[in-house]
């Protein structure tokens, strides 16, 4: 006998970690106010725009590589997925910010983060190919970018 997971009780531990990983630490896995938003809303342009070393990405950099993932891991859950990807353009395109880029890419971020929580909201069949793997993928994925940036940050302000 096959056994199943309530969807009911999966949605509410999935949101609880996407919450606490995007907007808002609850004390599942995170300490206060490092949540991706809450950290995000800490750096300045200027920070954005550094490299933090020779061969790592800008935290702007980051931020458009985690808005780009989301976009690519929807369209798969929406069974849409892209015609090409560019991942390293992902890296690419966004390298330093000024005050108004950098409020720009922050919200853009953040209105894609709204559509990627109101597909997975509104999400009825959990058991089709792509829709916990690629849940559970955009959550891991951004928390490990999350790591990232606070090391980032922890490094440009010495």
């Amino acid at each position: 006998m096959t056994a199943h997971i309530d969807t009911q009780r999966w949605k509410t531990d999935f949101f609880d970690i996407f919450n606490e990983t995007f907007e808002k630490v609850n004390g599942i896995y995170l300490d206060k106010g490092t949540s991706l938003f809450e950290t995000l809303a800490t750096v300045s342009a200027e920070e954005a725009s550094r490299p933090i070393a020779r061969e790592c990405a800008s935290i702007a950099a980051q931020v458009n590589h985690v808005r780009y993932y989301l976009e690519v891991l929807c369209a798969y859950t929406r069974g849409q997925p892209p015609a090409s990807l560019d991942w390293p353009g992902s890296w690419q395109q966004v390298t330093t910010v000024s005050p108004a880029e950098w409020d720009a890419q922050r919200q853009q971020l953040y209105d894609t983060y709204q559509q990627t929580r109101a597909l997975f909201e509104n999400l009825e069949d959990w058991n089709a190919e792509d829709q916990v793997g690629g849940a559970l993928a955009i959550v891991v994925h951004t928390a490990y970018h999350l790591g990232e940036i606070r090391q980032g940050l922890g490094v440009l302000r010495g």
